[in-house]
């Protein structure tokens, strides 16, 4: 039985809603947006001044730094600003695989986590079409706002992604599962998980 779930994901794809709804059914606690707010309490920076720096490290020094055991921010003072915060996300993604039993959205946790055997790696996505409507309808924005959104943010997570880990964003062999939401839909999505995190121990009556 995994006691972590990771969860990469290709903008207004269902993956934040899948983590949710996985959380809940397993009685997991969910890690996604509050990793970030958690780290600007630890960083004692206000939240709003660090919200658009995530995701957007300067990712050089990281890749060495993405590797280290249980590391936190001693040593790296004077690292930019957006680097502290990835260390800091780094350390908190950590600490809760500890403890365990979580879901995990985003932040490359899986890279993070890469070593885990009790980590369950997986990749949400879905066609463009599907994932413009999505945000159209969650994002109360138009149809060109929508399509400059997932070009937005699918490069900037490709992007952050890579700098931080040298691996390529969504490739097959760096997760456990690569999941189509928009053609499965998001329920059945999160049943498939919560059947592969139980294992022996199906749900299936």
């Amino acid at each position: 039985m995994y006691k972590i779930v990771t969860i990469e994901r290709r903008y207004a794809s269902g993956g934040n809603e899948i983590g949710k709804k996985l959380a809940k059914a397993l009685g997991y606690k969910l890690y996604d947006r509050n990793i970030l707010i958690k780290a600007a309490e630890n960083l004692e920076i206000p939240y709003f001044q660090i919200e658009g720096l995530e995701e957007s490290t300067s990712g050089g020094i990281l890749m060495n730094l993405s590797q280290t055991a249980l590391g936190g921010l001693s040593g790296n003072r004077e690292l930019p600003l957006a680097d502290k915060l990835f260390l800091e996300e780094k350390r908190i993604i950590e600490e809760a695989a500890e403890a365990g039993n979580c879901v995990i959205v985003g932040r490359a946790a899986g890279y993070i986590l890469r070593e885990r055997k009790d980590a369950l790696r997986v990749f949400v996505y879905a066609d463009k079409e599907k994932r413009i409507r999505r945000a159209i309808e969650r994002e109360g924005i138009d149809q060109a706002e929508a399509e400059n959104a997932l070009k937005k943010n699918d490069k900037r997570r490709g992007g952050f992604y890579t700098s931080v880990t040298s691996w390529k964003w969504g490739a097959a062999e760096y997760y456990d599962l690569h999941l189509n939401a928009g053609t499965l839909g998001i329920d059945p999505c999160v049943k498939i998980l919560e059947e592969a995190v139980r294992g022996t121990d199906s749900v299936t009556p």
